[in-house]
């Protein structure tokens, strides 16, 4: 339930002192921008975090960045091979419901504890409070790690994407002279990333406006995009949409190889978390920040869908797609239906552009978990990344940290791109998993009467973080339904887990591997034997800083 104004009167004299400890400096506020914010660090220093970071993001901006992180419509087209590989047109259309659907329980129920716990941490805090105490310490670092690896695949992997797309909109002009190298794809790399910093770094005051900016891009974009490839390109029929699978793979049965192309959707959903990492960021967190998940969800659910049906609708030879000499299934589609090379490279660019932005976001969310696991002891150099700038109010050194582990992890690509592709593939696997940590831990805390969740009837002192009393925030799904909601998730979650790491066929080669599992198991290897040796010393899970 919402905290009232008579129970934030109830709180004890010492959290009251230091509340005021911790309010923020800045410069003069209005009357109303004060309470809020007095509000929202109220509600912080409960968690027993200091408010260091200044709160730029409203509602319109937090549902901006949410939106154009996510991308869904532009992911849609861009990643649409493997589903149309393994399951075929069908299997793409009753694969992506499924996914958004999935996707809707999933952060439904991750929004409950964003609405409890609305830190930059999310993940390893949200298990820290939720996680029996005899285990809480360990899993929670393990799921900061998670995390960590997680989010750094996301950043990289959608920068090295806009910059291979680059080369993509290069071959498509000059398709008789360019021969695409990898070097170009790691300075390609690199440009994305320097973009992403300087709006992350020099003018990050201006964050939450660009993110509006790009959210109208995005909205534009889609009508932009759409409107020509159905006007002037190929009409198929609802038949052959709607009913014929595909199992390019050549797995033992179809519902198979629809499972393994299953994952193609889910890239299209992936950063749907990288608000939860802003809530430090954003004015009344509890509630702002689920409410834009869950209509981020609806938007770019709904315009994915819409672009899928066309896109289905409007391949003529899908071999031809398939294995267009640009790498990109869209920039084919769209030569195909326009015939023109100026007209497809404007839409291209358009899909290319949001990728970039998309990238800024990514590096804003990365550096706010690399940020705040720090905070808490729970990285290597803790006392340097957890540095938070006076001047920009924002942490430097964690964006410099994720961008020369994001730059560095381009020189793979030197060697071998499916090299590259196999680190920067922990960003489903890595992510589900924290997910399902999560969301198992609720669901247990919800049916296990030893540990029961109520509404305080006077908010206290410590509530939410390792060891303190659990106490419901105002964005919720009571009762049966939550459970319910809750249990789907988690089911949701195994599958997905489960078939990130398979490959796109049988018998794959070096090439064609998903090396997913091999990366995915040396992150926790590694947190596990770096806990063992070095952080159980300093790691106790989320830091009471007040």
């Amino acid at each position: 339930m919402a905290p009232t104004s008579h129970e934030l009167g109830n709180m004890s004299t010492a959290t009251a002192k230091g509340m005021r400890a911790v309010e923020d400096p800045s410069g003069p506020h209005s009357e109303q921008a004060s309470k809020s914010d007095y509000a929202d660090n109220e509600q912080l220093a409960r968690l027993g975090k200091k408010p260091v970071l200044k709160r730029n993001f409203g509602f319109m901006s937090i549902l901006g960045f949410s939106c154009t992180i996510l991308i869904t419509w532009e992911a849609t087209l861009v990643l649409s091979a493997q589903g149309l590989g393994n399951g075929g047109y069908a299997g793409v259309v009753y694969g992506y419901i499924i996914v958004w659907l999935g996707n809707i329980s999933v952060f439904t129920t991750l929004s409950e504890l964003a609405s409890m716990a609305p830190t930059s941490g999310g993940q390893y805090h949200w298990v820290a409070m939720l996680a029996p105490r005899r285990c809480a310490k360990f899993l929670s670092y393990i799921t900061g790690w998670l995390a960590v690896g997680g989010w750094q695949g996301s950043v990289a992997s959608s920068a090295y994407l806009t910059g291979t797309m680059i080369q993509g909109m290069i071959a498509m002009n000059n398709a008789d002279t360019y021969v695409p190298q990898p070097y170009q794809g790691t300075l390609l790399f690199w440009a994305i990333m320097l973009f992403a910093v300087f709006i992350n770094a020099v003018v990050s005051s201006a964050l939450p406006k660009f993110e509006g900016l790009i959210l109208v891009l995005h909205v534009l974009g889609f009508f932009a995009i759409l409107i020509p490839m159905v006007s002037l390109g190929y009409h198929g029929d609802a038949h052959q949409v709607f009913t014929e699978f595909r199992n390019g793979g050549a797995w033992p049965t179809q519902g198979l190889s629809f499972m393994v192309g299953l994952v193609g959707n889910v890239f299209a959903f992936v950063g749907v978390d990288a608000a939860f990492h802003m809530s430090e960021e954003t004015l009344n967190p509890a509630v702002t920040v689920p409410k834009s998940i869950f209509l981020s969800m609806l938007i770019n659910g709904t315009t994915g869908f819409a672009m899928t049906i066309a896109v289905l609708f409007c391949i003529q030879n899908l071999e031809g797609v398939l294995k267009s000499p640009t790498g990109f299934a869209h920039m084919q589609l769209f030569l195909d239906s326009t015939g023109s090379v100026a007209g497809s490279t404007v839409m291209a660019a358009i899909i290319t552009i949001l990728g970039a932005c998309a990238t800024v976001g990514m590096l804003a969310s990365t550096s706010r978990v690399f940020w705040s696991f720090a905070r808490d002891r729970g990285l290597p150099f803790w006392r340097v990344l957890s540095r938070v700038d006076a001047r920009t109010t924002v942490p430097l050194w964690a964006i410099t940290c994720t961008t020369c582990i994001a730059c560095l992890l381009a020189l793979i690509n030197l060697g071998s791109a499916t090299a590259l592709n196999a680190v920067i593939s922990l960003s489903i696997s890595c992510l589900y998993l924290s997910y399902f940590i999560c969301a198992s831990l609720l669901l247990y805390r919800r049916t296990t009467k030893g540990f029961q969740m109520p509404g305080a009837s006077e908010l206290p002192a410590l509530a939410n973080t390792s060891g303190a009393e659990l106490v419901w925030g105002p964005w919720r799904l009571p009762g049966a339904l939550g459970v319910a909601n809750n249990a789907f998730s988690c089911i949701y979650l195994i599958v997905i887990f489960f078939f990130s790491f398979w490959p796109g066929m049988m018998n794959p080669t070096a090439e064609t591997m998903n090396w997913a599992s091999v990366v995915t198991g040396f992150i926790i290897i590694f947190s596990i034997l770096y806990y063992v040796f070095w952080a159980r010393k300093e790691y106790e899970g989320p830091i009471v800083e007040i």
